[in-house]
């Protein structure tokens, strides 16, 4: 396996984790939140500068977040946490 191959299982395995985290502090709203990216970023900023082993501002994994999301809904049909898993690796690892 090959060194990206095990990050993106590792990031996308936080993603699921995380996404279920937030759809139970959201349960009531049956998982909705229009301001996802900021509760999201708050949970996975120090995570991912730990696995990445760099710096970065929560508004950097925000802007990522985003554009994760946008690029998701266009056209991919891969499930979300392995797809966002990809683009956080193809950013950051830059």
């Amino acid at each position: 396996m090959a060194m990206d191959d095990a990050l993106a299982i590792s990031i996308s395995a936080l993603f699921k984790e995380v996404g279920a985290a937030h759809h139970q502090a959201f349960i009531a709203s049956d998982g909705a939140d229009p301001e996802w990216p900021l509760w999201y970023a708050e949970h996975l900023h120090q995570p991912l500068q730990d696995k990445f082993h760099m710096n970065f501002t929560k508004s950097d994994l925000i802007y990522l977040l985003v554009m994760a999301d946008k690029e998701h809904s266009h056209s991919v049909e891969q499930p979300w946490p392995e797809y966002y898993a990809k683009v956080m690796i193809r950013e950051l690892a830059k």
